[in-house]
């Protein structure tokens, strides 16, 4: 039995067998405690001082919009300049923000505008450093890991979902004690998350990886993002693929957004609610990320995204009707489950169809199509304004259904995907310098 455990835990957490892939896992995971403890703490002050679910949408909007401006941009930079410098390049100026932010913040000088500002700031440096983070990982840990690593790096995300709301919750709790304005509380918390950001910084520098950048021939800009979109436009799965990711993601993610409004006009929670709920969102995820782990390169991913966006959809319909915090909690979390399991599948297929020459820009359309979610959250915070949450979250579920079922019959290439990949040497012998316009994409395994 101790064997059989032991064996079950070592396919689970293979890809830590990296000494790389540990320092950027710890340094992901400092970093998600801080953006989602982040999350929270702006949450509960916006809404403390404007009690709008628009103001939400509007404050998310601002922090996602430059993915989908600057993303392309980012792509480039992740093929051309040392993955490492561009990764820590961005994490001293979040840093550097986060500390100036939380100083407004404590001293009491906050308005509506600065979260504005501070998000667009913020979300173009991540904008320019994610397709170099994620990019990074099939050349640490290989590609039949791919699915392993992706999946603990989401756990990551997740973990931070699970303890971080709960951490900042009670940590503005804490701080408030003897003074009862939020921006004091929250302002403490910002300085923590400053800390947690310095933690991150310092295990990217122990990287032995510094990524050096594929392309031996420098082409402008433009002439880049032009072979990007090319090799996009010559590869149908891989266009169903990015459509996966943001149509049904889109509607997806707004009990996430939502959840300050939910907590307050639903359940009439405090702070601390509003940390459970979140938790019990990232309890889920987690749950789905390790699961997915520890099934690695599974088969039938196609089928598989289909069907966790299915329930998805499901378990934000309950719980937009969810009368009591026990119901909540429980849909809230198998919300988070699926949610978890198709977009780090989505994720890996992508970077298994593509040369690692196109995978920086490759990541970089992702992230882009990710930076648009937002849009599809206006209209949803609109209704949640104007009707109520329960019935905006409803709309998001059959949304959520119904572009997965319309990519299903439009594409259904998509559910017909098994591995992802070919062989390796299909794409180790793609070369770094050439010309994506004259580059047949290769054909992903398993589909017919």
């Amino acid at each position: 039995m101790p064997s059989l455990l032991q064996g079950s835990l070592g396919r689970t957490f293979e890809a830590l067998r990296s000494r790389d892939f540990r320092f950027l896992w710890i340094s992901s995971l400092t970093s998600a405690f801080a953006i989602q403890m982040q999350i929270l703490a702006r949450g509960w002050l916006i809404y403390d001082l404007t009690e709008s679910e628009l103001a939400l949408t509007w404050v998310m909007l601002s922090f996602l919009l430059p993915s989908a401006l600057f993303s392309l941009i980012g792509g480039v930079l992740s093929d051309r300049v040392r993955k490492k410098s561009i990764m820590l390049a961005a994490q001293c100026l979040n840093t550097v923000a986060t500390f100036l932010f939380g100083l407004i913040i404590f001293l009491d000088a906050i308005t509506f505008w600065h979260f504005i500002y501070f998000g667009m700031f913020n979300g173009t440096v991540m904008a320019l450093s994610m397709p170099a983070r994620t990019s990074i990982l099939p050349d640490l840990v290989g590609r039949k890991s791919l699915v392993n690593a992706m999946a603990l790096s989401s756990s990551t995300f997740n973990l931070a979902r699970v303890a971080g709301p709960t951490v900042a919750g009670t940590l503005i709790a804490l701080f408030a004690a003897g003074n009862t304005s939020s921006t004091y509380g929250v302002g403490m918390v910002f300085f923590v998350i400053t800390g947690l950001h310095a933690v991150s910084i310092y295990c990217t520098y122990l990287l032995h990886y510094r990524g050096e950048p594929h392309r031996k021939i420098r082409k402008k800009v433009r002439r880049d993002l032009t072979e990007g979109f090319i090799y996009i436009r010559r590869n149908r799965t891989l266009v169903g693929l990015l459509l996966m990711g943001l149509l049904p993601m889109t509607f997806g993610f707004s009990a996430t957004f939502l959840m300050p409004a939910f907590n307050a006009d639903m359940l009439q929670g405090d702070s601390t609610m509003l940390g459970y709920l979140v938790a019990a969102m990232g309890v889920g995820a987690l749950t789905g990320s390790l699961t997915l782990a520890r099934l690695g390169d599974v088969g039938h991913k196609g089928r598989l995204m289909f069907l966790t966006a299915y329930l998805w959809s499901i378990f934000i319909a309950l719980f937009a009707f969810s009368a009591t915090p026990w119901l909540a909690l429980t849909f809230s979390a198998l919300i988070g489950l699926f949610s978890s399991v198709m977009g780090s599948l989505n994720m890996s297929v992508v970077q298994l169809v593509v040369p690692p020459a196109m995978r920086g820009r490759m990541m970089a359309i992702l992230w882009a199509t990710h930076g648009l979610m937002p849009l599809g959250m206006i209209p949803i915070g609109w209704l949640a304004e104007i009707w109520n949450i329960s019935f905006a979250l409803l709309i998001s579920a059959v949304l959520l259904a119904g572009s997965t079922y319309a990519l299903k019959v439009f594409m259904p290439e998509l559910a017909r995907i098994r591995k992802g990949y070919d062989e390796p040497s299909r794409y180790e012998s793609v070369e770094s310098d050439t010309d994506a316009s004259e580059e047949t994409p290769p054909k992903i395994s398993a589909v017919s």
